[in-house]
């Protein structure tokens, strides 16, 4: 491998390069340096070390030379000024990579506004629109492992850069070639400027806007957990002005790259939630709410009946649409022709509820960029208005003046549609059930295969041409009535995209993509039944016979 010899001339310069080289073992080795990081759906992400296939300061400098190019050849002679904004979250090496970010951009003339402490996403993007800039960037794994950083990039409307866009920044990027000849010692420190917390405040008057009614009554309590990451202490401090009880999970509110007090920073994953759940029982509250580190997702659990019930994403999604559609229709404040967002592997339950408001709904791949990029077409041609987005993994949007998911917005809303609910003695787990009475009960369940490394990327593979190139005909006695197949040309209203989907004649659909941000490969189920009951047995019949096509691939 060319690269490996790159990076130990690189290491006879540079004394800590070396030192890693030397701590690695043979397999660390090639799986640092038999490819590059590639931009995925939330742009790029990977493991903390040396060479090309890791996230290190050669590697983003790489990248911020690709995407200043791309900038200046995009904007330059239409904006007087270019300025980008750079946010980070509170991972190893973090505020290192947005400085080097910064530094390179000042290389193009680019002046760059850098958040001076760890701040949520969808500040970033709020940033992007508020300060006129051409673009933003994000350094953050999200919910990653701790062992995991990333950098994601951002157009002038304060969305993640969509396929065209972001084809020509790769362009760019890969044109630059050895990554460790990247000049990082000259650049020009008049051109970085930092943001501190006053621009929060600006951020936050935006947050409390989404309020639909203010209840007199908030005896509500809440428990919340930053786990480690950047939404305290926004989060609480929004909330309490609004005049909720709220409590801070204390030890994991610090900003801690190990994420020492916690087993998960993932809301998808349950170990999130136990000391959360731990403090909900001493204090007895109504409603638990954990945010991943960048504080772009939110995860809700709700006492129900005596015990803390866990909201999928998708249930969160419904319960919220039904509060915000119910409330404007009270209140006589739904906007002319609402549209709503969401993805092909999102439950079809959010679109029954949408559709019975008379609001629209249309769907987009999954990433959070093809709902921002839709926003900002309905609001350029005035023909539809945007009411909500969101996506099965937590991530939700309320109002557009940020254009990623908003786990602030979201939790604003949670709160508020929980309180409202508690005031007429129910649950938001009420809410849900008599949707499943209304439109259908769903088990909406998401089954991720890990596969690292090289052989797991190759695996994955596999899989998805198993399942593109079999002639399946059933799942587990259920007729498949229509293939969706986003690769082959075949769904020429989305881009294409390494996605399956197999709809099945119950009603019930499974979906197949691998991630573009971790090593695994999704599996997406909307099982459907009269009742939950039957719509859980339901996804157990789909996902074990789907087990036993996954096991003939090696």
């Amino acid at each position: 491998m060319e690269s490996l010899q790159l990076w130990k001339n690189l290491g006879e310069k540079v004394a800590w390069v070396k030192q890693a080289y030397d701590l690695m073992s043979e397999e660390e080795r090639y799986d640092a340096f038999y490819k590059t990081l590639e931009f995925g759906t939330a742009g790029m992400r990977g493991l903390l070390g040396i060479g090309p296939n890791r996230m290190n300061v050669y590697t983003v400098a790489k990248a911020n030379v690709g995407f200043g190019q791309y900038l200046v050849e995009t904007f330059k002679g239409e904006v007087e000024t270019l300025k980008v904004a750079i946010a980070y979250d509170n991972r190893h090496q973090s505020r290192e990579f947005a400085q080097v970010s910064a530094r390179i951009l000042s290389t193009y003339g680019i002046e760059s506004y850098v958040f001076e402490k760890p701040r949520p996403t969808p500040e970033l993007s709020f940033a992007v629109r508020e300060l006129g800039c051409v673009g933003g960037i994000v350094v953050t794994a999200s919910h990653n492992p701790k062992e995991y950083n990333g950098y994601k990039v951002y157009d002038e409307t304060g969305c993640q850069l969509v396929d065209q866009k972001i084809a020509r920044v790769i362009e760019c990027v890969n044109a630059v070639g050895d990554e460790t000849k990247v000049d990082l010692e000259h650049y020009d420190d008049s051109l970085v400027h930092g943001l501190d917390e006053a621009f929060d405040v600006q951020y936050l008057d935006k947050i409390k806007s989404i309020a639909l009614r203010n209840e007199t009554v908030k005896d509500l309590k809440v428990v919340f957990s930053s786990q480690h990451g950047t939404s305290y202490p926004l989060v609480p401090d929004i909330l309490k002005e609004l005049g909720y009880d709220v409590v801070v999970v204390e030890e994991q509110k610090q900003y801690d790259p190990d994420f020492t007090n916690t087993k998960s920073p993932n809301p998808e994953d349950k170990r999130s939630y136990e000391l959360p759940l731990e403090y909900a029982r001493k204090v007895d509250a109504d409603l638990v709410l954990v945010c991943d580190p960048d504080a772009d997702r939110m995860g809700i659990c709700v006492k129900h009946n005596g015990t803390y019930e866990y909201l999928t994403g998708n249930q969160g999604g419904a319960v919220l649409q039904e509060y915000i559609y119910s409330t404007h229709r009270d209140l006589n404040t739904m906007p002319a022709n609402p549209v709503m967002f969401n993805t092909v592997v999102t439950s079809d339950l959010g679109e029954k509820i949408a559709k019975s408001y008379d609001v629209s709904v249309e769907k987009t791949l999954t990433g959070f960029k093809y709902i921002g990029e839709k926003i900002e077409h309905h609001n350029t041609v005035k023909d539809k208005t945007f009411v909500f987005g969101y996506e099965e993994s937590y991530g939700y949007l309320l109002a557009d003046f940020v254009r990623d998911k908003d786990a602030l917005q979201a939790c604003v809303m949670v709160v508020e549609s929980a309180n409202y609910y508690h005031n007429q003695g129910m649950t938001l787990v009420d809410v849900l059930e008599s949707l499943y009475e209304t439109h259908g009960a769903y088990a909406d369940n998401q089954i991720a295969l890990t596969l690292s490394g090289a052989e797991g990327l190759s695996r994955i593979s596999r899989l998805l041409d198993y399942f593109r190139t079999s002639d399946i005909k059933e799942i587990d006695g259920i007729e498949i009535v229509k293939v969706d197949d986003f690769l082959d040309g075949s769904m020429p209203e989305f881009p294409q995209s390494n996605v399956i989907k197999y709809h099945l004649e119950n009603g019930s659909w499974i979906a197949i993509r691998p991630s573009g941000t971790e090593p695994k490969c999704k599996f997406y189920y909307c099982a459907s039944g009269a009742t939950l009951k039957d719509a859980q047995e339901m996804f157990e019949r789909l996902s074990n016979a789907m087990q036993q096509h996954i096991d003939l691939v090696a």
